[in-house]
């Protein structure tokens, strides 16, 4: 069983899309950013950073003690390994996929949110980083749709690399980019959402009530600086 400490944001969707596409069992366990769940105490003592998402996996391979896992990337890592599913068996294989899931840790995620938050969330406009953050973000859905030119799914085959990068795809209804040049990205995105089990996943969010999110909040999900 997997207890997932879970609220309706991209990063949240990358877990309950793995769950879903896995078929494993697991309880999701609300952790409501804007009511500050994830500064509770409990809390902390698997998320230490007080970020969501966080699981805990109380039937682990080894048969021990629970293992709790947080951040997004190594918990898609941590159920990879334990289900031997949309990972590789094979050395390049796993290469192609653990580089593109860091890609999507590292740059098209971290952006995004920084794109989003100058964009939507900032209390004051500030004309550069607005650009700055858009034309990154441009150019890493760039990056993505060169990779996708050729290959159906980000590392050949549906995997977790897919799954972290899905939710990070023009996630802002008030700031929308424009990805009419990105064909191939285009195609891909629409293709892992007609997935049933994505779309199983991506409907969980509606059971929870998404509060309109504060500069405040976007700051505890995407480590943007407070903007005085």
């Amino acid at each position: 069983m997997i207890d997932l400490h879970y609220w309706p944001t991209p990063n949240g969707h990358k877990i309950t899309l793995f769950l879903e596409e896995a078929g494993l069992e697991y309880t999701i366990h609300p952790v409501d950013i804007g009511a500050g769940d994830q500064f509770k105490p409990e809390y902390l003592k698997i998320s230490p950073n007080n970020k969501m998402p966080a699981i805990v996996d109380t039937a682990p391979a080894d048969g021990g003690e629970p293992i709790s896992v947080f951040e997004s990337g190594a918990i898609l890592l941590y159920l990879a390994n334990k289900t031997g599913r949309f990972f590789a068996d094979d050395l390049r294989g796993r290469v192609e996929v653990n580089q593109w899931l860091h890609w999507q840790m590292g740059g098209l995620g971290p952006m995004t949110g920084q794109y989003g938050h100058f964009h939507v969330y900032a209390p004051e406009d500030i004309p550069y980083a607005k650009d700055r953050y858009k034309r990154e973000v441009l150019r890493l859905l760039g990056v993505l749709d060169k990779r996708l030119a050729d290959r159906e799914f980000i590392a050949g085959h549906f995997s977790i690399a897919d799954m972290a990068a899905h939710p990070w795809i023009n996630p802002y209804t008030k700031a929308p980019l424009d990805l009419e040049p990105f064909a191939n990205l285009r195609r891909w995105h629409a293709g892992v959402a007609a997935r049933p089990a994505v779309q199983r996943a991506y409907a969980i969010a509606e059971r929870y009530t998404r509060r309109e999110m504060t500069p405040e909040m976007h700051k505890i999900l995407f480590g943007t600086p407070e903007t005085k």
